[in-house]
């Protein structure tokens, strides 16, 4: 190599993100995709880092399809450059020695294993079939219900986690078009109803249902406190109100296009609402949190309305039980 090679091969290892690059091809083929991964640098600089050294002779490609593979040309590349990198490398360098790790969990993950550095933080990572619609599907089967009221149901997405274990289960919500596609939904369950209702103003008798879901409904009612006053009325003794509501928040300009009322509600508001109405809350408090911005959180709260009685357990035919 003449001094002006020798220039630019330092000039294109003089950049960070291009050494590690070439660390990571250095075994392996990677995608950009992989790579992006892995490093955390955005596509379009990982697409451009990449250009620059297979331009100098330091990777070269594979196309499959419209999927384009990289490695580091080992077999072509000067002698001064597989010193640089062997020197760069050799070390324990925390920032590469990050990226083998995460490299190893896409591989463990792309083979069906998790390693163990997702102790912890399974919650956070990916495998086939391992959502959180199976895990809802899971947990639903736990459960014996009996009279279930599911008030804002919306076209029945939650109810039918939860229809093959109730004694029955009642549906409604203020939009026709809604209940339409809740019945379409539900409509293998002969104990499932759908229909047209105000949350405000339900059509039941007191001491109809064992147990009433409000799940993300109260954000949208014009009245909220008369809203839940309803959902206790139209409760059992010693039944039970779910409820599920966005955090009080500051992000109106978000929520206000899905037709929200309530820019949320705190964990102590709904406490307040299910007191007003005579239940005994057993719990309110934040639940989760969205990952990403602006971190929407979720209130869980519970209200149990005073008295005995509890629901009677479905049969075990994996049908719903009828009433005695």
């Amino acid at each position: 190599m003449n001094l002006s090679q020798y220039v630019g091969t330092l000039n294109l290892l003089g950049d960070e993100s291009r050494i590690r690059l070439c660390a990571l091809l250095r075994a392996r083929e990677l995608s950009v995709t992989d790579l992006v991964r892995v490093t955390g640098i955005s596509q379009s600089r990982v697409s451009t880092h990449l250009a620059r050294l297979r331009e100098g002779g330091f990777v070269r490609d594979r196309r499959e399809g419209q999927h384009a593979f990289y490695a580091l040309a080992v077999d072509t590349l000067p002698d001064t450059a597989k010193a640089v990198l062997d020197e760069a490398t050799r070390g324990a360098d925390p920032t590469l020695a990050g990226d083998q790790r995460r490299l190893s969990e896409l591989e463990a993950e792309r083979r069906g294993h998790f390693p163990e550095s997702f102790a912890g933080e399974m919650d956070r990572h990916y495998s086939p079939g391992r959502t959180w619609q199976s895990l809802a599907v899971g947990l639903a089967a736990l459960l014996r219900l009996g009279d279930v009221l599911d008030a804002g149901s919306g076209d029945g997405a939650a109810a039918g986690y939860l229809a093959p274990y109730c004694r029955s289960l009642t549906c409604i919500d203020a939009s026709g078009r809604m209940i339409e596609a809740a019945k379409v939904r539900l409509g293998k369950y002969e104990h499932v109803r759908a229909e047209v209702a105000d949350v405000h103003q339900l059509p039941f008798r007191p001491s109809s249902f064992d147990a009433v879901l409000l799940f993300h409904t109260l954000t949208y009612a014009e009245h909220p406190e008369r809203a839940v006053a309803e959902c206790a009325r139209v409760l059992r003794p010693g039944g039970r109100v779910v409820l599920l509501s966005l955090d009080e928040h500051e992000h109106r300009e978000i929520t206000a296009p899905y037709g929200e009322r309530h820019a949320g509600f705190s964990p102590r508001a709904i406490r307040h609402l299910l007191s007003r109405a005579g239940l005994t809350v057993s719990f309110s408090d934040i639940a989760c949190r969205e990952a990403k911005k602006p971190h929407f959180q979720v209130v869980l709260a519970i209200g149990d309305k005073p008295g005995t009685g509890s629901p009677k357990p479905r049969s075990t035919n994996g049908k719903a039980g009828k009433s005695s």
